[in-house]
């Protein structure tokens, strides 16, 4: 063959695809699924551990989560973004999603949690329960009351008859546990499981965190890229060795 045609046939292979990719980047190079999971931003560290166990046992995937409040996760999905999965931190939020005909089945419910108060290592204001957040001298941060873990703060603290004042409202429950490690306030009501991932923050429990426990419920959804694989998710968080995890991140089991 003449040189100038073996040159020609040389430059089109240098622009082929290499290792015959698939369609939306799969196939040599890359991971050849994701998974997408939106979850409440309470959930981070035992997803994240559950994540990594999850891509071992299904080589070729990959794990990708949107941690946030509930409620600002409810609004991405319902106005399209594409997810396989979606957990949130009350049953409230979900019902939102699957009203709106975003979810594939009935949600089901996996853990519970509960509220604590987070206060800076040393609990320096001294605060022993719920009625100490009244006092004005004591700087508290809460939840929105829009994201789950304020309208659980809002139900227990009217529960007690405690009135709170706080000097910020956080979009989630890490932001709260932020003002308290970062010693901007004094203390803030948080999930238990907070208080145990939280640096430099020690809990203290009340008697009334029982009477706004939170049941988190997770779905496959309607619009899911990874329908299968959303699945096989669910059913992972919801198997004995993902409970074990759950349980030593200080989540309540079912």
């Amino acid at each position: 063959m003449p040189t100038a045609a073996l040159a020609a046939l040389a430059a089109l292979a240098g622009c082929a695809p290499v290792g015959g990719g698939t369609e939306g980047g799969e196939g040599a190079g890359g991971a050849e699924r994701t998974l997408t999971v939106f979850a409440a931003a309470s959930l981070t560290g035992a997803f994240e551990e559950l994540g990594e166990r999850f891509e071992r046992d299904h080589p070729g995937t990959e794990v990708e989560f949107n941690f946030a409040g509930s409620s600002q996760l409810a609004g991405q999905i319902n106005e399209g973004a594409p997810a396989d999965v979606f957990a949130s931190a009350d049953t409230r939020t979900m019902d939102t999603v699957a009203e709106a005909g975003n979810t594939a089945g009935e949600p089901v419910v996996f853990v519970r949690n509960t509220l604590e108060i987070a206060v800076p290592r040393g609990n320096p204001a001294g605060v022993e329960g719920l009625a100490d957040l009244a006092d004005p001298r004591v700087s508290v941060a809460l939840c929105a009351e829009e994201v789950p873990c304020g309208a659980a703060a809002a139900e227990v603290l009217d529960a007690a008859g405690v009135e709170v004042a706080p000097v910020s409202l956080e979009e989630d429950v890490k932001a709260a546990l932020t003002k308290v490690e970062l010693g901007e306030v004094d203390a803030a009501l948080v999930y238990r499981t907070d208080v145990l991932a939280g640096d430099d923050v020690e809990g203290v429990a009340f008697a009334e965190a029982d009477q706004a426990a939170n049941d988190y419920p997770i779905a496959v959804l309607a619009a899911a890229p990874r329908p299968a694989l959303a699945e096989d998710w669910v059913a992972w968080v919801r198997s004995a060795d993902a409970q074990r995890v759950f349980r030593d991140a200080g989540f309540t089991t079912r």
